[in-house]
């Protein structure tokens, strides 16, 4: 066969002309299936500019011309691109509102924010941050130096109910969403917030996927650095090197490493992280490829406390704050050193995709997630008749202060994901595949003596450990499961690809134990879930798209909520939910319209509930419903100025009356059914303005959320409010080994307000209500709240090299 290579530069050149004219592009080459199919295109132009003379064997990787209808392709769902250059050309470059929205062609709901976006934001963002200005999410962060994470609302769900992902492979939670990877690592950040495609590697996406594509190493030697320093004392630096094109092999690869450490913005402490990123890609001249990508990070920060309303309303009426004290407090034992998180994470995911005929390809994408560390908190003061011993039997001395700990011995999820497609013919490609995951949590509840300098020891350290009657204080629990899951799935096009159907099948078998020591107890099920999805999408032409959408998902109990739990001798409920989507999209050169019309109906809603040292429990909270719209819309530059606006209605009701205890104990229920669900706001609007000219580039946004319940019973709730950002920078022109030295600024909460973004848990009930049963409840102490960090400034130098 002949090469291809002119026929690619051909339509490179017509899409680069088009896209600079602000002409739309057919519905095949953004195609509907459509971040894999990209992927590919981009594979074939990868491997083509490293293997020149090449043979191309699949007809996967043909790239039709513009005039031309595409052929079938294999649809694998890949929810990132690799920041190929046609990639470039058909999303980035298609994006609008400076990086705030894209087009999107996918049958289903996606909202993305890119490159250009994410580069005007501040090194210390994380995807939390990110995203933040989308319409469907509500975004808690704990701080602004990129050390924490933070919590997700979305469609009356939070993150506890999303996949969050690196490249396809699970991640960690939102909470420590720092950990995973860099923000000058990550090419874009998609959120999927109704859907996720079947050969994902999960199965509690209720409220859809959040996915981080990681940077495609450079074909070129070279690098960057950035230096930034801030509000709280930030001081950040970091480089990245590349290897470029390693000869002819097709190999190149990248390593980055950061250095961060922030004074926390509420109460006492320092903090500190050291973060490493990896990144290798391999092609083959007939399209194959392999990528890796490894993320190590280790990091100490102070374990925040969450305040309740009457705490948050006394800080901001009196500044009296409820953060970590800054020395050492004899009196409460809660100097800040006596409340460190220290913890270390291992993140690598490596799929690969290898072409075996013109029809036939197989997909192997294995990741590995690992975690270790312990939390300390302060815990009381030896007692007279505790009985409490060092190791060698010494007693000790009433009136010691003790830390408990929170002792992760192990965070450990192992999984992969293989996939055989077929073109079965010129309109249908199928596909058949397998997952399986192992995922074990391991913690114990050790305490020791507070060291005398008020802060806490390692767990490890044997002189500092707590005995009773000679055996070590070491309660502790173990909970995992264990999934294997077979699907299939049928992508056809039909009217010259203007009409898609995917449909597809998922059946999950899941082993879920929890073991509690020194014990040993066991609590264990197994369980199966049918998971259908079909979608739909029609182009009447480039510019106007219908689709509909709608999969079954359900979610088991994190093993760490699990862990985290008082377990009375049955383990939580899974949660179960039916979703619909119907959707419409239009785009030309000047506008961005993209509706999205939902429908979520879940059983046995699971809701998180906050134990202390940033970890969090699980209970089950009824059925539910939730349905709304989202909208969003941007613009081509005029006069320089990008602008951007999304909103999001919702109506999320509670549909039973969720299982309470009365003032005597007796089982009743709160009058939950037909109130507004916790953590679902009627409205959410974001308003984005970008503006470029020469070298000078500005990005101003705003947020608002309303008002939303916090507890079960709904008698407490939290007020709207806006949150803001705004980027000032400017690009200098290449001086020496400098190919981009940039300067910018970045602001956070201009004005300084004092204000609630989140809770950590929901609470049962704020204050004594009538139940059901015509009797009073006990009273409770409501939710926990997050509060959105003060005022804060970072400026930051970088370059490319």
């Amino acid at each position: 066969m002949r090469s291809r290579a002119p026929k690619i530069r051909s339509l490179n050149r017509r899409l680069l002309v088009m896209t600079c004219l602000g002409t739309s592009l057919p519905a095949g080459i953004i195609d509907a299936t459509s971040f894999s199919e990209a992927q590919a295109a981009a594979t074939e132009q990868e491997a083509e500019k490293s293997t020149p003379h090449r043979e191309t064997r699949s007809r996967r990787h043909d790239i039709p011309s513009v005039s031309e209808h595409p052929k079938p392709r294999h649809a694998r769902t890949e929810i990132n691109s690799t920041a190929d250059e046609t990639v470039h050309v058909s999303s980035i470059q298609r994006s609008r509102g400076g990086g705030m929205m894209r087009v999107e062609t996918a049958p289903y709901a996606i909202q993305t924010i890119t490159k250009s976006f994410i580069d005007m934001r501040s090194p210390t963002s994380t995807a939390l941050e990110l995203v933040r200005n989308l319409p469907s999410v509500n975004i808690a962060v704990t701080d602004t130096s990129g050390l924490q994470g933070g919590r997700i609302q979305s469609r009356s769900l939070t993150d506890a109910d999303m996949a969050l992902m690196i490249d396809g492979g699970p991640a960690a939670s939102a909470a420590y969403m720092a950990e995973n990877v860099e923000s000058e690592d990550v090419d874009s950040v998609s959120m999927m917030p109704g859907s996720s495609p079947i050969d994902l590697p999960v199965t509690s996406a209720a409220a859809g996927v959040l996915n981080q594509a990681t940077h495609d190493p450079s074909h070129k030697f070279g690098g960057t650095m950035d230096f930034s320093y801030g509000t709280n004392n930030l001081a950040r630096q970091f480089i990245r090197l590349e290897s470029g094109d390693v000869g002819n092999t097709g190999s190149r690869g990248f390593v980055s490493f950061a250095h961060t450490q922030a004074r926390s913005w509420f109460g006492g402490g320092r903090n500190e992280k050291i973060h490493v990123d990896v990144g290798v890609r391999k092609d083959w001249a007939n399209g194959s490829y392999a990528r890796a990508f490894m993320g190590w990070n280790l990091e100490d920060f102070v374990v925040d406390r969450y305040g309740t309303a009457n705490q948050f309303y006394d800080f901001k009426r009196t500044g009296n704050s409820y953060g970590r004290k800054a020395e050492f407090d004899a009196a409460s034992n809660d100097y800040w050193k006596n409340n460190i998180n220290h913890w270390m994470q291992l993140f690598l995911t490596a799929p690969m995709h290898v072409v075996l005929t013109r029809h036939l390809h197989f997909d192997l994408r294995p990741y590995y997630n690992w975690g270790r560390g312990w939390s300390g908190s302060a815990g009381a003061f030896s007692g007279a008749t505790s009985g409490n011993t060092y190791k060698s039997g010494v007693p000790v001395a009433t009136g010691t202060p003790v830390t408990s700990f929170f002792l992760q011995d192990g965070a450990f999820s192992v999984g992969l994901t293989a996939i055989l497609g077929y073109d079965i013919d010129k309109h249908n490609h199928f596909e058949l595949g397998y997952w399986y995951q192992n995922q074990d949590y391991t913690q114990h509840f050790p305490s020791s003596v507070t060291t005398a300098e008020g802060a806490n020891p390692s767990p490890n350290n044997s002189t500092y450990q707590i005995y009773r009657n000679g055996s070590r204080v070491y309660p502790g629990n173990t909970a995992g499961f264990e999934i294997h899951s077979l699907f299939f799935q049928d992508t056809a096009k039909y009217f010259h690809d203007h009409l898609l159907v995917n449909a597809g099948f998922k059946y999950v078998m899941s082993n879920v134990w929890y073991i509690v020591y020194p014990s040993k107890q066991k609590l264990g099920q197994n369980l199966t879930a049918p998971l259908p999805h079909v979608s739909i999408s029609y182009h009447f032409n480039e510019h106007h798209q219908l689709y509909m959408n709608a999969e079954g998902d359900f979610r088991q109990p994190a093993s760490s909520a699990v862990a985290n739990t008082n377990i009375d001798g049955t383990l939580p409920k899974n949660q179960y939910s039916i979703r619909e989507e119907l959707g419409y999209r239009y785009n030309d050169k000047y506008l961005i319209v993209d509706l999205d019309l939902f429908n979520y109906n879940i059983t046995n809603r699971l809701l998180s509930t906050y134990v202390g040292n940033n970890q969090t429990g699980v209970v089950n909270a009824g059925n539910q419903t939730a349905r709304g719209v989202d909208l969003m819309v941007s613009t081509q530059p005029i006069h320089g100025l990008s602008p951007y606006f999304s909103m999001e209605y919702l109506n999320a009701t509670t549909d039973t009356n969720i299982a309470a205890s009365d003032i005597n104990g007796s089982l009743t229920a709160f009058a939950s059914k037909g109130k507004q669900a916790p953590l679902a706001p009627h409205f959410m609007a974001n308003f984005g303005l970008t503006y470029t000219y020469k070298g000078i580039f500005a990005n101003g946004a705003l947020h608002y959320t309303g008002p939303q319940s916090t507890t079960l019973a709904g008698d407490q709730r939290m007020p709207g409010y806006f949150t803001n950002t705004l980027s000032l920078g400017y690009h200098f022109k290449p001086l020496w080994h400098a190919k981009s030295p940039t300067i910018r600024l970045n602001f956070t909460n201009l004005t300084g307000a004092i204000l609630r973004t989140g809770v950590v848990g929901v609470g049962t009930n704020a204050s004594q209500v009538r139940l059901m049963n015509g009797n009073l409840s006990n009273p409770g102490s409501g939710a926990q709240f997050i509060l959105e960090p003060r005022f804060t400034v970072t400026g930051t130098v970088s370059t490319a090299f």
